[in-house]
């Protein structure tokens, strides 16, 4: 009987895990970051500073636009950037 090249366990023999890049948890974790800022920037600028200063809340909101992007680059580095 000819070997299937799969070991008794049903993974094939020449399994391997990939080299994942190094820096791949910390871009996760800077993306996540960022996007938490932007979410609680929007939420505190219309649910609560609103109440007091309509222009500052708008501002909150043109820096959560700006982080949201910022954030997607941060996440999208490569090694040699």
């Amino acid at each position: 009987m000819a070997d299937s090249g799969r070991r008794p366990s049903g993974r094939p023999r020449h399994d391997f895990t990939p080299d994942r890049d190094p820096g791949l948890s910390r871009r996760r974790k800077e993306y996540a970051v960022i996007m938490g800022t932007c979410v609680v920037l929007i939420l505190l600028a219309w649910n609560l500073v609103r109440l007091w200063s309509v222009p500052a809340a708008v501002v909150m909101s043109v820096v959560a636009a700006l982080l949201a992007p910022t954030a997607v680059i941060v996440a999208n580095r490569t090694k040699g950037d």
